[in-house]
């Protein structure tokens, strides 16, 4: 049976927590809510050196459950079972923070694990690093929906430019993921079709995941209620049916100038992805500099940390990839896990 890890990727608020909880539904998949330490653990690797030591892995795994940024909290986990199970597991990074997804799934008596986190889009060279088997769904959804959902949200403190620019980069990722990845791997979805008619789009989907569709996953308010930690209010369409109901709502949410320069800076890519455009002004100057401006300062940031990865790496403390499933371990070179103790990462 299909073990893969799934990741759920794309522009914030384009309805990933609603894919999350109708992946969650499936009686073989859990998806976790939001966590905070894949990717803080794997830049913070060199700090707790080569996992082929016990003592370190049990250093990584306490601070996953322990740190008040990480969110372990929100798995609803054991933490004493948690440290103990991943310093058993296989001797890399990945295995440790696998295993805490693992658990999870265990925790709902389902064989697939997956992970939801918007911002993956622009991240998947880590999250195929640690797991070389996983595969991505990104959710696609109207850049002008993005914006003005963007705009409201109490977590959200930075400007229009910003969100502009977010979904731009997220289209931008996607662009190059499908021509880089496998279609075993990278499979695209519209916010808009699944809305529309969740039972094809499901059916679709499962396929890509190598699943049986049940008709579970169409209905998944029952799923938010142990999947979506209950202080995030700004869930709470997702407690009841799919709906189009928010479908083109930046009509009434946006500004004008923001129209403007949603359609002349995101113009292509709208089109591009079959958004057809309102023929709206061309923005300000001032506004497409702003937001060219944004856009400048993100790649930078972005290059700056890639650049900083690839130096990491020259100096990389131990393993990276998990060996917590067959695909894992066929790309390490490592016979099958079932009926074996966890072997040594072997370099």
């Amino acid at each position: 049976m299909n073990d893969r890890p799934l990741f759920v990727i794309g522009c914030p608020r384009s309805g990933t927590t609603m894919l999350q909880l109708m992946l969650h539904s499936h009686p073989r998949i859990a998806v976790a809510p939001e966590t905070r330490f894949l990717e803080p653990a794997y830049y913070k690797r060199r700090r707790f050196g080569d996992m082929r030591d016990p003592r370190n892995r049990e250093s990584l795994a306490e601070w996953i459950a322990d740190d008040k940024t990480t969110k372990f909290r929100e798995l609803g986990l054991d933490r004493a079972e948690f440290v103990r199970q991943a310093t058993q597991s296989p001797a890399s990074l990945g295995s440790v923070i696998g295993t805490a997804f693992r658990m999870y799934a265990d925790r709902f008596d389902k064989s697939r694990w997956g992970d939801k986190r918007p911002s993956y889009v622009r991240k998947t060279h880590i999250l195929r690093r640690l797991f070389p088997d996983a595969q991505f769904i990104h959710l696609i959804r109207d850049g002008r929906d993005c914006v003005a959902s963007l705009k409201e949200m109490p977590w959200y403190n930075l400007d229009t430019f910003h969100a502009v620019s977010a979904w731009a980069e997220a289209m931008d990722a996607g662009a190059e993921l499908r021509r880089s990845l496998s279609a075993d791997t990278y499979y695209e979805l519209y916010y808009e079709h699944l809305t529309d008619d969740p039972a094809t789009e499901m059916k679709k989907l499962c396929h890509f995941l190598g699943e049986d569709f049940d008709p579970a996953s169409v209905s998944p308010e029952e799923a938010a209620k142990v999947a979506v930690p209950k202080h995030k209010v700004w869930h709470t369409n997702t407690h009841g049916e799919v709906t189009r109901s928010r479908v083109g709502t930046w009509t009434t949410r946006l500004q004008p100038w923001e129209i403007s320069l949603c359609e002349s800076a995101l113009g292509d890519r709208l089109k591009d992805r079959g958004y057809e455009l309102t023929g709206a002004p061309q923005a300000a100057a001032q506004h497409l500099a702003a937001f060219r401006a944004t856009l400048r300062k993100r790649s930078k940031n972005r290059r700056s940390k890639l650049m900083n990865d690839r130096l990491n790496r020259l100096r990389e403390p131990g393993p990276v990839p998990a060996l917590l499933t067959d695909g894992q371990r066929a790309a390490a070179g490592l016979s099958p896990l079932r009926g074996k103790s966890a072997e040594v990462w072997v370099g």
